[in-house]
């Protein structure tokens, strides 16, 4: 139990690693494209590649479905960071979409909380080809390990600045560029039933980021052990690679 985080000396690996990432698969003209959506993970994730390339060389796409209550954090985001950015409505896409679906199959809670995310994707990876770029996945440790993530919608990209960081760790790094406050402490809430990420879960990112970095093993709190621990099993096809027959 004598894991510590130095924010600072990870903050610049993580710059550099970035730099690094596109100096060696892309061209000096290859942009950061990233889709905002004013929560914390997509800003900072942003901050990174701004201050790796630059903020000509990183693009963000806002993805509204329809109507976004919050659409105003990612435009304080794309102000604050000064990059280039389009907004790209998905709502009559999904819509078409889901309405295309149920003429053959009732679409079920999962395809209706998933699909979007990965319209999302589709919608990046288009923008991406359209100006040379390379996809940011915005996942963190915390939430890939519990798979609070959708499969080739969100989970996907070209590079993950912020997968090996826990919540708790990403919070920090935001804090140390100096995002405004409510973008990097911003209450994620799910959108369909107005509960936050926490509330669903069942308990706090605190408690699953202490445990993921043996800073604690639960011990006394056995159920609550179990079901991260289910959870993490459940999901690890999100974060492997695809199983292949291998003909040997």
């Amino acid at each position: 139990m004598s894991y510590e985080f130095n924010v600072e000396k990870t903050t610049e690996a993580l710059i550099n690693w970035v730099k690094t990432y596109f100096e060696n698969n892309a061209s000096p003209e290859t942009k950061a494209v990233i889709g905002i959506s004013g929560g914390k993970d997509s800003s900072i994730a942003a901050a990174v590649c701004v201050k790796a390339l630059g903020k000509d060389r990183v693009f963000g796409v806002l993805m509204p479905q329809g109507e976004q209550a919050d659409i105003n954090c990612s435009h304080l985001l794309v102000e604050t960071l000064g990059i280039d950015h389009a907004v790209i409505n998905i709502g009559d896409t999904v819509s078409t979409f889901m309405n295309e679906l149920k003429k053959h199959i009732e679409p079920t809670q999962q395809a209706i909380i998933n699909t979007p995310a990965r319209i999302r994707m589709t919608t990046l990876y288009a923008v991406a080809a359209c100006l040379g770029g390379r996809v940011v996945n915005t996942c963190n440790l915390s939430e890939d390990w519990i798979g609070y993530s959708t499969k080739f919608g969100d989970a996907a990209g070209d590079f993950s600045p912020l997968s090996d960081l826990t919540v708790t760790e990403v919070l920090q790094v935001g804090d140390y560029l100096g995002l405004p406050k409510e973008l990097v402490h911003k209450v994620p809430i799910d959108g369909l039933c107005g509960k936050t990420d926490e509330e669903n879960l069942g308990f706090t990112y605190a408690e699953l980021d202490r445990y993921i970095r043996g800073l604690t093993d639960l011990s006394d709190k056995p159920e609550l052990k179990e079901k991260i621990d289910r959870m993490h099993r459940n999901n690890l096809h999100k974060l492997q690679l695809m199983p292949k027959f291998e003909n040997k």
